[in-house]
């Protein structure tokens, strides 16, 4: 598969997967996550693999979710949501190999959410990490939500999700939504020693940990299914429009009518 939105290397058993469109900070289309796809089964199933880091491209961010000014692929800032964008969650998750996420900006949104289905996350003190959701007239239903409180406790993702607020890397750290922060210019020697850690130990045993900490929560993809099939009806609506459409218009969103 030719890759336009990605990048992907191999170096010394550690598979590299960059999201590469800084210019739109990060954000994923259809396309992207078709890409993503691919390349997680590439470097997932390849025994010369043995741990995978997800980054994305430059200094700005990591990933900022959907792009919601993308009209012509698959995914057009919400589009076909529940199956790119869940087959890929869901796929970070199934490869028998730890996926670490190398954060270097901002993790917004559903980008936010691949951070949080990675199994651990390397942030730069630079890193801002945050949901838009209801802000935006979105959510996600299933390992955003849910997996997100078993990471960090029901209260705090209950406060990430309802108020939509940014966090700082280090704040992130304190509630352990993170593993380890360090400085901007240490954070790629941070995420190879990490690696070099990791590609020490016994592949078949930490294979078997990966999924024995997954069989724990498993259930969530299933709420996440049913989650996301309520979701596209949601984005049929005139309040989840009314988010995009602020969104665009660069306002505040005139949620309140909807009360009513």
């Amino acid at each position: 598969m030719h890759y336009e939105d990605i990048l992907y290397t191999e170096v010394e058993g550690v598979a590299t997967i960059t999201i590469n469109r800084p210019d739109r900070y990060n954000a994923f289309r259809g396309q992207t996550c078709m890409e993503l796809i691919h390349a997680f089964n590439r470097a997932g199933w390849n025994k010369e693999v043995g741990v995978i880091v997800f980054t994305g491209a430059g200094d700005k961010a990591f990933c900022t979710g959907g792009d919601q000014g993308a009209h012509e692929g698959q995914y057009d800032g919400r589009g076909l949501i529940g199956l790119p964008v869940e087959e890929l969650q869901g796929l970070i998750r199934e490869v028998p190999k730890p996926v670490i996420a190398r954060v270097n900006g901002f993790a917004i949104g559903g980008g936010h959410v691949l951070h949080v289905v990675c199994d651990l996350t390397i942030a730069s003190e630079k890193a801002v990490f945050g949901q838009v959701g209801p802000k935006v007239g979105s959510v996600d239903p299933g390992f955003g939500t849910a997996y997100l409180g078993r990471i960090i406790g029901e209260k705090r993702a209950r406060e990430i999700w309802y108020l939509c607020r940014k966090y700082s890397a280090r704040q992130a750290y304190d509630w352990g939504l993170v593993n380890a922060v360090v400085p901007h210019e240490e954070l790629d020697a941070e995420v190879q020693k990490w690696c070099d850690e990791i590609l020490e130990k016994s592949p078949t045993a930490l294979s078997i940990a990966k999924r024995s900490f997954n069989a724990d929560s498993a259930n969530i993809a299933g709420i996440g299914a049913l989650g996301m099939q309520a979701l596209s009806l949601y984005y049929d609506t005139e309040e989840s429009k009314e988010g995009v459409a602020a969104f665009k218009e660069k306002r505040k969103p005139e949620f309140r009518k909807f009360y009513k």
